[in-house]
């Protein structure tokens, strides 16, 4: 469900303002300060406070809260249905990570030390709202005044932490178009191997976030330099040279054209390796994306290149991948493949021209069907598909106008 921002904002100042009512410390933390120290809208709202799980639960009660992490501190504040939730942690300091993926305790403690904790200095930052005070423990408001991704404290204890972290700050960096701080580069260079202790849907879920925005080129070229790719995608990283940066090249056409898509991203990525269509298929299983995700990334490997020479082919061999529900991710992909090796753009605006036909004109519906061979005596079988198929290809080359005739091209066809 998509909230009103400002019905958001409200609710999480009520929720500051309920706090500091009842004796406790609290702020806003994390991404949404540093979002509204940049000048952009946050896609959500956290409260840091001194106060306790239990005591969140029984101040906003417990028919408005969730208890989705309380043995980390983390209270859900249910809000008003235009303003959706506001996450409460309690101040904390991490025990060990034992598994280099999350902390084994935590222990309640203050706003400093909380601050401390956490990954970047740009997401350890409180805000007062009311106040309009930020409070910096870290030097977090400089680093975003320098568009700098640095690791608070030390950065390779940060990333023996949450191994995570290390994808997170190329996101942060590729994202707001900042620069990795040196001491937390080279703190990612010497982990970057471990990045495997993670999970494959954790792993997923940074990549979405790197290529849903823009910076998808920026991040693909941090992943290479910091060694990255070689553990998550070694597919692209063993491309050479050449292929890596035509990859490139056409991330940055994607990025100039506002495409934010991670499907075509990874297409862009995956469509100039051995065996494109299967390797695309084995990494998104090897991440465990969703079958969606897989089957659309695959189905542009494998069809960018049939778009070569589309204004001599038939109709009825250029029609099927345009009517498809992803032929304009399709044609985009192709437009910036063409514009990054410097071909020329015919195809690509034969193919526009047709995408731009009423829906009934690009994919008119088949002069016959199943249905109707059955009518005409037929029975189902193996020959079904491909006489269909026979008839639906005439009917989009010209060949065949009616029904009467689709159907006399079958016949003609079983006949021999």
């Amino acid at each position: 469900m998509t909230h009103d921002h400002a019905a958001q904002r409200r609710f999480a100042v009520d929720v500051l303002e309920k706090l500091r009512a009842a004796g406790h410390t609290a702020y806003w933390a994390g991404g949404c300060v540093r979002d509204e120290l940049l000048g952009l809208i946050p896609k959500d709202y956290d409260v840091a406070t001194s106060a306790r799980p239990e005591q969140v639960r029984d101040l906003f009660g417990k028919r408005r809260t969730l208890a989705v992490g309380a043995a980390f501190g983390v209270i859900v504040v249910v809000g008003p249905r235009e303003a959706g939730t506001v996450e409460v942690a309690t101040f904390r300091r991490d025990a060990d990570y034992s598994d280099g993926r999350r902390p084994d305790a935590v222990v309640f403690t203050d706003a400093e030390e909380d601050a401390r904790r956490r990954d970047f200095t740009m997401n350890a930052l409180f805000y007062d709202p009311t106040r309009r005070q930020v409070i910096d423990y870290v030097g977090g408001r400089d680093d975003l005044e320098r568009k700098l991704v640095r690791a608070v404290g030390d950065a390779r204890l940060r990333f023996q932490e949450d191994k995570l972290r290390m994808l997170r700050g190329v996101r942060m960096a590729s994202t707001f178009g900042f620069t990795l701080d040196g001491d937390t580069r080279a703190a990612i260079e010497a982990a970057a191997h471990e990045i495997l202790v993670v999970s494959p849907e954790r792993i997923a879920q940074e990549v979405r976030g790197m290529f849903n925005k823009r910076g998808a080129a920026t991040a693909v070229g941090l992943l290479l330099a910091l060694g990255l790719a070689r553990a998550i995608l070694p597919e692209f990283h063993e491309l050479s040279a050449e292929h890596q940066s035509l990859g490139l090249a056409v991330l940055e056409l994607l990025d100039r054209h506002a495409v934010f898509d991670p499907a075509v991203v990874l297409a862009a990525l995956l469509f100039q390796t051995p065996e494109a269509a299967a390797t695309a298929n084995a990494v998104l299983r090897r991440w465990r994306m969703s079958n969606d995700e897989r089957e659309q990334v695959v189905w542009l490997v494998k069809n960018i290149a049939a778009l070569e020479g589309a204004a001599e082919k038939k109709w009825s061999a250029l029609q099927p991948l345009l009517a498809h529900e992803w032929g304009g991710h399709l044609v985009t992909l192709a437009e910036a493949r063409a514009a990054a090796t410097e071909q020329p753009l015919n195809d690509v605006k034969y193919c526009r021209e047709k995408l731009g036909l009423p829906r009934g004109e690009l994919d008119p519906p088949p002069l016959v069907t199943g249905d109707d061979l059955v009518r005409h005596g037929l029975k189902p079988g193996r020959e079904f598909a491909g006489l269909l198929q026979a008839a639906r290809s005439a009917q989009l080359d010209g060949e065949v106008r009616t029904a009467a005739e689709a159907i006399a091209l079958v016949d003609r066809l079983r006949a021999g």
